[in-house]
């Protein structure tokens, strides 16, 4: 039987699934159609909560005697925006000119199309695997990320599955294959600001509080001064405010309240609680310092609520496991990959409880974009990056022999 050893026509399969969050789209039974002819076993649990949608993913198995390397990712997609002006349709896996495009391309049906293909290609060379490989894949990411990863570990996991170490196949470099290997992630965490103030007319100020006074306060004594300085091994801790609304569509009204919306962006010099701590105290003491308006003694009336779950920061300490793929990227492109924790958040962040973890794929340069695209020279070099280090993990060298790196 002919093994799914082009990367090419594995990743053109998965883009012609309308893989759109949080739609299956047939990409998933694509994926188990790859992966049943070399003897992975395919299971699809579904996992639901309350005020989320229904996600089903993927979990496959090939098992041997070893250490057990886990593939991870996901085949969910953002929507492709206005189809019209899109160079080729999202969804038609269109290639001209060495380049195949389609929303997916990536982010991350690429990686996951060469992982396949190493896999396969591995396989034909080798009569045997050293260990276990198992897909995890997920239909979430790029949804609210509740009924994919971190349920499907936790499904895993209760079932007796552990891992020695796992990849995760995001886009990770920013200009050229062999850029930058992901070691760790900044940690996340996001919060509403509320001022409630007292609405007047614009004409009668004393009569009224302008709760965006008080909302002034607030936020620039979360901009100033800055939280750190960035450490070792990541960059400095960076926090945006991403909204500011009072909700008013009248021009002569002073509102009622004012909410602001923060996420800031966190390296090791932190955790959750104390970054949390941090936050609370810059706001009560601007509170107290502050005015809703002149002559007014009492301090800013706020309400602060934390988000969604925050994502905590973690830094991969296996030397083993970046060695390996590390050499097995510069053996193919003649690039020492960086290694870097920059950027926003990924799967990683539940993965990393579990085993090690880095992230390694495509250049990212039109992830979420019109025209998302791929160089096919890129799917051929990321596939063979993949089969070395499947082959180096193993321990299965060139010669026969085993090898340490």
């Amino acid at each position: 039987m002919r093994l799914p050893a082009d990367p090419v026509e594995n990743l053109a399969a998965l883009i012609r699934c309308p893989s759109v969050t949080p739609a299956e789209g047939e990409a998933l039974s694509v994926l188990e159609t790859m992966l049943q002819p070399m003897g992975f076993t395919v299971e699809r649990p579904l996992f639901s909560d309350t005020d989320t949608p229904d996600i089903e993913n993927l979990y496959a198995r090939r098992s041997g005697n070893g250490p057990h390397l886990m593939f991870a990712g996901h085949t969910d997609v953002v929507p492709p925006g206005d189809e019209k002006d899109w160079k080729h349709p999202p969804f038609a896996a269109a290639i001209e000119e060495g380049v195949i495009y389609g929303r997916g391309a990536v982010d991350m049906k690429g990686g996951i199309a060469c992982f396949v293909a190493a896999m396969a290609r591995y396989l034909e060379k080798h009569e045997t695997l050293n260990g276990s490989v198992s897909f995890l894949i997920t239909g979430d990411e790029e949804g609210p990320a509740v009924n994919g990863t971190i349920k499907l570990l936790e499904w895993a996991s209760a079932r007796g599955e552990s891992w020695d170490a796992s990849l995760v196949g995001e886009p990770t470099n920013p200009d050229m294959l062999g850029d930058m290997m992901k070691i760790g992630r900044r940690g996340s965490l996001s919060g509403t600001i509320t001022v409630h103030g007292i609405q007047g007319h614009a004409a009668y100020p004393h009569l009224a509080e302008n709760p965006v006074r008080g909302m002034v306060a607030l936020v620039d004594s979360l901009l100033y001064p800055a939280f750190d300085e960035g450490t070792e091994d990541f960059q400095a801790s960076n926090l945006e405010v991403t909204s500011i609304d009072v909700g008013n569509k009248a021009t002569n009204v002073i509102p009622a309240k004012a909410t602001a919306t923060f996420n800031i962006r966190f390296n090791d010099t932190w955790t959750v609680e104390s970054l949390q701590a941090e936050i609370n105290s810059r706001l009560q003491k601007a509170a107290r310092d502050s005015r809703l308006r002149p002559g007014r003694e009492t301090p800013i009336h706020y309400d602060l609520e934390w988000r969604e779950q925050p994502s905590h920061v973690f830094l991969t300490r296996d030397e083993k496991l970046i060695r390996t793929l590390s050499a097995s990227i510069e053996a193919v492109t003649g690039k020492r990959p960086k290694l870097s924790t920059s950027g926003g958040t990924s799967d990683a962040r539940f993965i990393k409880d579990y085993c090690p973890v880095v992230e390694f794929g495509l250049v990212g340069q039109t992830m979420h974009m019109v025209d998302e695209r791929v160089a096919i020279a890129d799917l051929e070099g990321l596939t063979q990056i993949y089969e070395r280090f499947i082959t180096d993990f193993f321990g299965v060298a060139s010669s026969g022999t085993l090898t340490d790196r």
